[in-house]
Formats: structure tokens, sequence, C-alpha cells
């Protein structure tokens, strides 16, 4: 059966009213999903209704510049893997009348200009997803399934999504739900066992051909910056040994376990590091510095390279019911899923992939709450308020930046359990419109997490303990961690609501929060290789590794045609090219340019590079 006849066979089961549900990221289905998409925009007599979320796209480009980069790294990283159509009609705004797509979970900023993605996006806790499902009519499933790779398993397994497929299933087994379940064979998913393997008897239908086949999307590296490196090394003072432990995916998760792996195998390197931070580092809440010698277990919504890192390392040893982590979903990079692919069957075991219910929610299991015994729950976020709100998903406009997803989860299961915390991560600052802002708001229009879940937040300046503080405590404790840029302005607006003393102002210490200081404490620990901008690896070439730093100072420069002019200058005036920066110009085609145009955006790179060096 090929995609076209089994959506024909899915249509001729359920009716033209139809309710698809395809797992969040690497999950989908894509064949079948497109061929259903397909079959309804050539069928006006059908609805289509697609629920989902974190749709893969491939890298879209932006200035010349940029595409002169993403081109070749998309044809090189997601050659083959089948573009979602409903993706490409929501953004050519000509999605059919009887189609609607909605998302819990948009990949993050990647849809705030498209109205129609905005406007059906449906704001969510991870945990009543599935509720909403039932609830919407669900009548088909579809989803990617790996084949057993055991001598003698039949099974199919849910591989990077059991999260809310088993709830699903569940429901249909209990009577509560009636849907068609379609599954799409893919060799390169890896078998997890456990929870997500199921019987084929539970798939109505299967698509399991060689035309189908494709590579798995993926989400390379993110480089960790300095700052996200501090950070690292703040959280990974919060964690006790025999805890549990949950991060997220993208450039900080990575930096707390590369400084979780420095605390573990070199401890006093670590505190060397943690001591050249000064007053970075001070901070009331219980911190450790030692080995991890009974080790971690893992808890966590989403299973990241990170924790295949930390396993690898000795620090995540603590098993629970012989897992060493359980999560719902996984996506990653390249080597991320090779590496669970290539790992032998018993060490996957131990990492366990299973329900978001049973992940994010403790309900009155005291087993589990004993497992989890001092969690330590690492979400980030875009913005935290003077008084300790986060702002995670959105803007203050209406606009969704990504979703709720599993933070809230996480946060009230934190103060659910007696001895473990929340940690909110963000860098302090951001560029945006070529000015530099404060991560650290006032007030602002928009929260994810209440101020009176507020526990720790960490920034790249430090640990502001929050739990059980009184505002004004809150207010001195997140001045003390925000860039110094900007805290007289923030210190005037508490001063302005009466939220602190008339008479109080920041210590002196604590007045001196800039990129420069920090740079210069973590220099000694770059030198010597303790801390890395890739310490997990990358799907980046050497030259792309090195381009990067380069085109964010581009981008950051957009919005100013002085800075603009500046770096372009500064590249017309510079000596010949050394080797390498002749080998990113050659990977950018700009090695020999070609009229007025060209040789504005070698100047213009060249000036970055520089600046960037």
């Amino acid at each position: 059966m090929d995609a076209a006849a089994l959506a024909s066979a899915v249509v001729d089961r359920v009716g033209k009213q139809i309710v698809l549900a395809t797992p969040l990221g690497l999950g989908k289905a894509p064949h079948i999903v497109n061929a259903l998409f397909d079959r309804a925009a050539s069928d006006a007599t059908i609805s289509l209704r697609i629920l989902t979320a974190l749709t893969p796209e491939k890298p879209r480009p932006g200035s010349e510049l940029h595409r002169r980069f993403v081109e070749p790294l998309t044809e090189r990283l997601f050659e083959g893997y089948p573009d979602l159509r409903y993706a490409e009609a929501l953004r050519r705004n000509d999605l059919p009348p009887n189609i609607r797509v909605s998302e819990f979970f948009f990949m993050p900023g990647r849809w705030l200009g498209v109205p129609a993605a905005q406007q059906q996006h449906i704001s969510a806790n991870y945990t009543h997803v599935a509720r909403y499902l039932l609830r919407a009519g669900v009548n088909v499933l579809a989803q990617l399934v790996a084949p057993s790779d055991r001598p003698g398993d039949d099974r199919l397994s849910l591989s990077c999504n059991p999260d809310l497929t088993l709830d699903l299933l569940s429901a249909r087994s209990a009577g509560e739900a009636d849907f068609v379940f379609a599954g799409q064979v893919n060799d390169d998913l890896p078998f997890m066992a456990g929870d997500a393997a199921v019987s084929r008897s539970e798939f109505d239908y299967m698509l399991d051909s060689a035309e189908c086949r494709h590579p798995l999307f993926t989400f390379p590296n993110e480089p960790v910056s300095p700052a996200d490196a501090t950070i690292g090394l703040h959280v990974a003072r919060l964690v006790p040994d025999d805890g549990t432990l949950q991060i997220g995916i993208g450039s900080i998760g990575d930096a707390i376990a590369q400084a979780l792996i420095l605390r573990h195998r070199h401890d006093q390197e670590f505190r060397d590091v943690v001591g050249r931070l000064g007053v970075f580092a001070e901070t009331d809440a219980p911190t450790e510095t030692g080995p991890f010698e009974k080790g971690l277990y893992g808890a966590s919504e989403m299973l990241v390279g990170g924790f295949l890192e930390l396993i690898r390392a000795g620090v995540m040893k603590r098993e629970v019911d012989g897992a060493l982590v359980r999560a719902a979903f996984f996506l990653g990079s390249r080597s991320f899923h090779r590496a669970l692919r290539e790992m032998p069957p018993e060490d996957r075991d131990r990492i366990a992939m299973t329900a978001v219910s049973a992940v994010n929610e403790l309900g009155d299991d005291r087993a589990k709450k004993h497992d989890r015994r001092a969690g330590r729950f690492v979400n980030n976020t875009m913005m935290v308020t003077l008084l300790g709100a986060a702002v995670s998903d959105g803007l203050e406009d209406g606009r969704v930046v990504s979703g709720v997803g599993g933070q809230y989860n996480f946060v009230a299961e934190a103060f659910e359990l007696g001895d473990a915390r929340s940690i909110i991560a963000l860098n302090a600052t951001r560029e945006t419109g070529g000015k530099v802002v404060s991560n650290i708001r006032w007030s602002y229009g928009n929260t994810t997490i209440p101020r009176h879940l507020r526990d720790i937040v960490v920034t790249e300046y430090g640990i502001a303990d929050l739990y059980g503080r009184t505002d004004a405590e809150v207010v001195a404790a997140m001045l003390n961690i925000t860039d110094s840029r900007f805290q007289e302005e923030l210190l005037d607006a508490a001063k302005q609501s009466g939220k602190v003393a008339l008479d109080y102002e920041i210590p002196q210490a604590r007045r001196h929060n800039t990129p420069e200081r920090l740079a210069e404490a973590l220099d000694i620990s770059y030198k010597a290789g303790l801390l890395s901008t890739f310490p997990f690896g990358t799907d980046f070439t050497d030259e792309e590794r090195r381009l990067l730093p380069a085109l964010d100072i581009l981008k950051s420069a957009r919005g100013s045609r002085f800075r603009l002019a500046q770096a372009a200058l500064r590249g017309a005036r510079s000596s010949p090219p050394t080797t390498d920066e002749a080998a990113c110009l050659d990977r950018m085609g700009l090695a020999h340019p070609s009229g007025i145009r060209e040789r504005f955006y070698r100047a213009l790179l060249r000036g970055a590079l520089a600046a960037s060096a």
C-alpha cells in the first residue's frame, strides 16, 4: 500500500470529516500526512483538521548572506526529508478553506508573522493535550515508528514520541475514543523498548516501503556562548548528588550538561572556575561542587543529547526500575539520533520512553515522589519580571513564540515535592534591531509562570533564590543578576511602584555585571579547554562554526546602517585574508566576487569575521 492508497482507505473508513493527530517534532508520519493533505486539497467535500506541534521545517534564509550560509547547509543536513505541505501552504497563506491546522507548541519564533498559524494556536499544558485531542474528536492518528532490531521481536516502537500516543491508545482501549491508527516505518528511528514498544495489532494501516523511507529531521547543536556556559556553571552547583534532573534542548541545556560533567570528572578545576567568577558565584541557595558518587536520575519530558553525555560520563547512574532516564519525546542532532540507534539494546533499555502523563505529573504516586527526590527541574525562558514571573511562551501583544509545553507542569511539580527546586534559566540580555535589551523586565503583559511560583532564577550574572521571599527581597535579588546597563532604570520602576524602599541602593559589588567582566573571568577556562562552544560536537563544518558568530553580528546590525557601514569599511580596509578566512569566504561563494554587490558582501563578511575573532 502506498501513501495515496492509505489515505483513500482512511477516508473510506472514517468518512470525510477527518480530525488528524500527528506527534510533535520528529514523530510525524510525513508521507501519510501529505497524502491526507493532498486528498483534502483536491476534494473540497473533505474537512481535514490537523492537530500537532513542533512542525519541522528546513531553515528559511533571510538576508543574502544568510541564504549563502543556509542553502548548502540545508542540502547537506536535510536532503531527502519530505516537506510537510500543510506548513508550506500556511507559509504561502493559501491553506484550502476545508483544511485547518492547529499547533499547541511552535518551533520557537518560526510562526510569529503568520496570522493563520497564530489564530489556530492552542495554548495548553503538555499533559492536557491528549484530553484536548479527544474532545476535538480525533479519528485518525498517524505516527512514524521504528522496527525492532532484536531477533524474533515483531513489535514496533513509538520511539521518539510515545508522549501522547500511549495516552490516546489507552483511551481507545478503554472505549473512550475511536480512531484509526496509521504507522509509517522508518529504519533510521531507534527502537526504544519498554512502554514505547507496541504490538503491530494496535495499527490499522502501515506504510512500509522503500519509496517512503527518508532521513530523520535533525536539529544541529547550537553554539554555547560564554553567557550560556556561565549559566551552566551556576546550575551545576545547585544539583545535589543522589538527586533528579530535568533539562531542555538548546545551548543552555548543553551548557548545564557540560558543567555537570566538569564538576564530576574534574571537581577541583570546577571549583577553580567557580572561584574565578567571584561575586557572580555568590548565592544564598545551597550549592555543591563535588563529584557525583551516587549519581543522578533523569525525569524529563524531553530526552536531549546532554543526557546521553551525562550517562557516558557516569553522572547519571541512579536507576529507578532499571531506567536512568524517563522521557516522553526526543529530537536532536544527527549524532544524537545515531548514538541512540547504535547503542547496545541493553544500554538503550535504560532510557525509558513513556507517556507524557507518566513523566510530567506526579498524581498520588508515592513511589514516583520518592524516586524524584531532590529534583532540580531546569527550564529556559525568554524573560523574567523583577517580581519573579517568567515569560516563556508568547509576547504581550498576544503572538505566540513557542508554547507552554511542560514548563508549568515541572514548576508545579517542584513545589509539590518537598525537596525539589524549580530553576528558571535565561540570558540577562539579547540583541534585537541592533540594540541590546534586558531580558529582566519590571513587568510584562504576558506570563507563563506566575510570580507566586517563583523559586530560583539563574542568569550569567548569578543565582537569585526567590523561594518564600518578600517582594522587596525578590526585587533586590533579581537586580543582582541583571546586566548593569539596565539595573538603575529597573530599580527606579520598582521604587515608583513602592516595591522597594526609596533609599535602597544596589550593592556596589553587583554594579559591574558586564559581558566584558564575565569574559575576563572565563578566559582561563576556555584556554584550558574546560569550556567549549560545542562541548558535544556539531553538524557544522569548521568554516560554518567560524561563520556563525560573524553572521550573528551582522544579524544584530541589520537595524543600523551605521553598524553595517562600519563592518563593510573594516572589511574593505583589512589585509589579505588568512587561510581560515579564505576558507570562510569560499564557503559563502565570495572568494572571487563579481560585481559591486558581491564585493560589498565580501567586505561586510570580512568585517564581521574580524569583529568575531
